[in-house]
């Protein structure tokens, strides 16, 4: 990718909130909306979701998941030239006195700070999803497959 791909992949992953969250109900795809946070590096991104969920109870019984991240349609354009990626990784729990838990909830808190009550509530848990590959689709016939380096190397960190 050149460094404009990069700036695209960089603006998208750190403007936009929600993401469509792929997981796995009695072998079958379930797709749900979430609000996520990245880390720094783009290695781990946060979700803080109920158990009482059906996605958060899917990911307990299989950890593989899908995370989408897309530019919003604002009908200003052909809707198959909007940027988006598409992960395919791992969530797991974060321990409330694990390591690593402190940052994700100050990263997730930073882009929504109206969620704080939420973390007192004793059904939500923070998880982190780790991506493992990614396809990012930066306009129409310009689709990259990319590696968890590779998105460490568009963080800049």
């Amino acid at each position: 990718m050149d460094s404009q791909t990069d700036a695209l992949l960089f603006h998208l992953l750190t403007t936009q909130r929600t993401a469509a969250l792929g997981s796995l109900r009695g072998g079958v795809p379930n797709v749900s909306m979430v609000l996520f946070a990245e880390a720094p590096d783009f290695q781990r991104f946060y979700i803080h979701i109920s158990r009482l969920a059906q996605h958060t109870q899917d990911l307990l019984a299989d950890p593989r998941a899908g995370l989408m991240i897309s530019e919003p349609d604002a009908h200003a354009k052909d809707p198959q030239t909007l940027a988006r990626i598409s992960m395919l990784g791992e969530v797991t729990q974060l321990a409330a006195d694990g390591a690593g838990f402190a940052a994700a909830q100050a990263a997730y808190l930073l882009r929504f700070p109206q969620a704080r009550s939420n973390f007192l509530l004793g059904d939500f848990g923070l998880y982190e999803f780790t991506p493992r590959s990614a396809r990012f689709v930066a306009d129409f016939g310009k689709i990259f497959n990319l590696k968890p380096g590779d998105l460490r190397r568009v963080s800049g960190r």
